[in-house]
């Protein structure tokens, strides 16, 4: 089995130091959307799909949010425009995993209108009918093609302390479902069994690697938008205090990595990048 860390989408708001913890206070930061595309015997897996063609020649389509982050209508980073780049077709990707369905996760679903997608139910639910707080966050551009939705239960194995849900067992690949709600009500890590160990995609449960460090630390920026942003701020801190313990306890056995970190990207594809020469 072969993963590969790409970058489907990157976002570049003024304020490098209140945003990546360095860099100048007017500066562009460097947001990221962190993805993985699994070549499993079955298969290709999509764990997220950041933007998609579409959000790239129509960034207004992402909404208002969005154009305060200036994302980059860059095609070329798009999930389509990379699997192809690897010497694949749309159609080979069988599978997408989502953490959530926000935008910058979702954006690309459109481009493998062939793909089941495997989602939370909760975080289903809350997408086709959102409240008036979650409309702004849920654009229904993204699954006008009626993907092949698979939805979930938060409820199955225990991983690590964690609850998981196992799925994708015809693929011989070992992936699950982790619920870590708090960003939005059905959000969810994806836990992977690399040759070398696990991985976490944790998603949006935190924006910076100092936040599951010990002690924690997050930069005023991203500290004041996940405030803004989540749907259970108590459930998303209690779930970023077990993501510490974890790495903790168990940082030698699991690789963790959020979505939008630009660090944890770097180290993951340099990493990948090492294995390949070795």
């Amino acid at each position: 089995m072969r993963i590969h860390h790409l970058n489907c989408g990157t976002l570049c708001p003024n304020g490098a130091r209140a945003v990546n913890g360095s860099g100048g206070w007017l500066e562009p930061a460097r947001i990221v959307c962190h993805c993985l595309l699994v070549e499993s015997d079955g298969g290709l897996v999509l764990v997220d799909t950041g933007f998609g063609v579409e959000d790239t020649r129509k960034p207004r389509q992402l909404g208002a949010a969005f154009a305060l982050m200036r994302p980059r209508a860059d095609v070329g980073e798009t999930a389509l425009k990379q699997v192809e780049a690897l010497g694949f077709k749309a159609e080979d990707v069988k599978q997408i995993v989502t953490t959530h369905l926000d935008p910058d996760h979702s954006g690309g679903l459109p481009d493998f209108p062939l793909a089941e997608v495997h989602v939370f139910a909760d975080e289903l639910d809350a997408a086709m009918n959102p409240s008036l707080r979650d409309k702004p966050r849920y654009r229904r551009v993204h699954w006008q093609h009626n993907p092949q939705w698979i939805r979930h239960r938060a409820e199955g194995d225990e991983w690590f302390g964690f609850d998981g849900v196992r799925i994708l067992p015809d693929l011989g690949t070992e992936m699950l479902m982790v619920p870590l709600a708090g960003h939005t009500l059905g959000h969810t890590g994806i836990a992977v069994k690399a040759n070398e160990g696990w991985m976490l995609h944790g998603g949006d449960a935190y924006f910076h690697h100092d936040e599951v460090a010990t002690p924690p630390s997050c930069p005023p920026g991203l500290r004041f938008f996940q405030n803004l942003n989540n749907a259970d701020r108590k459930q998303r801190l209690a779930n970023q205090g077990r993501l510490r313990e974890l790495v903790a306890r168990h940082g030698e056995e699991v690789q963790l990595f959020c979505s939008h970190d630009p660090h944890e990207l770097d180290l993951a594809q340099a990493a990948t990048a090492s294995a390949a020469a070795a």
